[in-house]
């Protein structure tokens, strides 16, 4: 079990952030902010509403400037890429919402997901064996879906390119408290793929279920990083994020 006073860094990670600052007009949200996601591992990032979560993870998928830092996948400094260049390099994201395309069916949903896909048919299938209810509901409109199954097809859609790095903001947003654990559930499928993931998620308690590290973010700085076990052990982290 790891200390949770300092921020590592990892020299041979798949993905880094570095120093990362941005934020909105003039307005500055992130400062400084440091990530590192290894090969198959899913990471956490959490902390209070307003800590600058998702704009990290618009940050990093490019859709926002960096004002500061680099971010890297391996050896490729990823800090000039458009958004548009981040899927073609390895890395995919599934935003909190306007995640799917409504008034088209799942399959045609995956079929937008496939423009990147070296082999699409078979890699559809490999996604509907991930999420068997996907394939029970290929022909039928994404609007149709329950909340559970529009998170499935988000995921699904952003998995189709077999990406490297999945980034998913808030997983289990909307999702009624049966279905919090099968979305995790699913998470936890999607580092087993190979595809290594760092997740955005209010529900802690429930997420550390299935991570390997959390990192607290507050104010926007990195506060402490730590394997899942002592995160959820120490009383600090109980104390000012998961209540007692």
């Amino acid at each position: 079990m790891s200390d949770i006073a300092s921020i590592r860094r990892y020299d041979d990670a798949l993905f880094s952030a570095r120093d990362v600052e941005t934020g909105y007009g003039d307005l500055q949200v992130l400062y400084g902010v440091d990530i590192d996601v290894q090969d198959d591992e899913v990471v956490l990032v959490f902390g209070p509403n307003g800590a600058g979560k998702s704009t990290l993870m618009r940050a990093l998928f490019r859709q926002l400037p960096l004002w500061a830092g680099t971010i890297r996948m391996g050896q490729q400094d990823f800090s000039d890429l458009d958004s548009n260049e981040m899927v073609p390099n390895g890395v995919a994201y599934v935003p909190q919402t306007q995640n799917v395309f409504p008034n088209l069916t799942v399959a045609e949903n995956l079929d937008i997901g496939s423009i990147h896909a070296d082999r699409p048919a078979e890699r559809r299938q490999e996604l509907f064996e991930l999420f068997p209810r996907l394939a029970d509901r290929q022909g039928q409109d994404a609007a149709t879906l329950s909340g559970g199954e529009r998170q499935m097809l988000a995921m699904a859609r952003a998995l189709m390119p077999d990406p490297d790095l999945l980034l998913i903001d808030e997983p289990s947003a909307g999702l009624a408290p049966k279905l919090i654990e099968r979305a995790f559930e699913h998470v936890d499928s999607i580092r087993e793929s190979g595809t290594a993931v760092l997740m955005v998620e209010q529900n802690v308690k429930a997420a550390l279920e299935v991570t390997d590290r959390a990192y607290a973010l507050d104010m926007g700085e990195n506060k402490f990083e730590a394997d899942a076990d002592t995160i959820r052990d120490s009383e600090k982290v109980r104390d000012l994020y998961l209540g007692k």
